[in-house]
């Protein structure tokens, strides 16, 4: 599916200029819905990834063209290597080899059980969504990355402290941040950055999120006093893509509001 225009929007101030070329996954819900909306109404030319919903894919194909976005989704399983290989073929076939600016692993999924129940299905499904496809998709676009590119990963602020009914999450997310750091140093003598976001909670559908009585106490542990948005996530997203984060790599960034 895509979306054609040639309009281009301004760029937020300070934190993403220019018509840049974009990947997205995960992209047509929740953070990453609203981190490619964010990137189109910056002027980017977009590649977004899905799983397997193409009516989130239609519905987010018809906002980008009502933004007069140049994007175009792509469905593809990215906890395999196949799936990573088709959203590369995507990628150079629309911005060329070498052509890719910025990339935002943001696909994963979440995971509640406790571990004395944890089963090897349920490891798995969470580490290859939330870790793998990191790794795979990473490695599949790394030649299409342009010199001075971005790689932001989108992690978990449970990362850093563990959340219980939660150990292959909690652990596939602070994998994430030992990826990042060493990816980050391997990758500057390109000029290429490479950081995190790690989101608290976040309400990443209208009627999504913990029952009402989680999320009061969740949001009560907050400095800010309320759960997260999606939109609260973009913002650094595209600070981390953008010139004024040109000195800044291998680093992670909470958006959680103090919790």
């Amino acid at each position: 599916m895509t979306a054609t225009a040639s309009t281009a929007a301004s760029a937020a101030p300070g934190a993403f200029a220019g018509a840049r070329r974009v990947v997205v996954t995960g992209g047509t819900k929740g953070i990453g819905r609203a981190t490619a909306l964010a990137f189109a109404r910056a002027g980017a030319r977009l590649v977004v990834s899905y799983g397997h919903d193409d009516e989130a894919a239609k519905s987010l194909a018809a906002e980008l063209e009502a933004l007069g976005a140049d994007a175009e989704t792509v469905r593809a399983d990215l906890t395999t290597r196949e799936g990573a290989e088709t959203l590369a073929r995507a990628v150079a076939g629309r911005f060329g080899e070498g052509g890719l600016d910025v990339l935002v692993n943001n696909l994963g999924v979440d995971g509640h059980r406790g571990f004395a129940e944890l089963d090897d299905d349920e490891w798995r499904r969470v580490i290859d969504h939330n870790t793998t496809s990191v790794y795979l998709v990473t490695h599949a676009l790394l030649k299409a990355l342009a010199e001075g590119a971005s790689v932001v990963n989108v992690g978990a602020s449970v990362a850093l402290r563990g959340r219980p009914f939660g150990v292959h999450y909690s652990a596939s997310k602070a994998a994430l941040i030992g990826f990042t750091r060493a990816l980050a140093k391997e990758l500057g003598p390109r000029g290429i950055r490479v950081n995190l976001v790690a989101p608290g909670v976040t309400r990443t559908e209208p009627d999504g999120g913990p029952p009402p009585p989680v999320a009061q106490k969740l949001a009560a542990l907050t400095a800010l006093g309320r759960l997260g948005s999606p939109e609260d996530v973009t913002g650094a997203v595209l600070f981390l893509a953008g010139e004024s984060a040109a000195y800044v790599t291998g680093t992670t960034i909470e958006v959680d509001g103090g919790i």
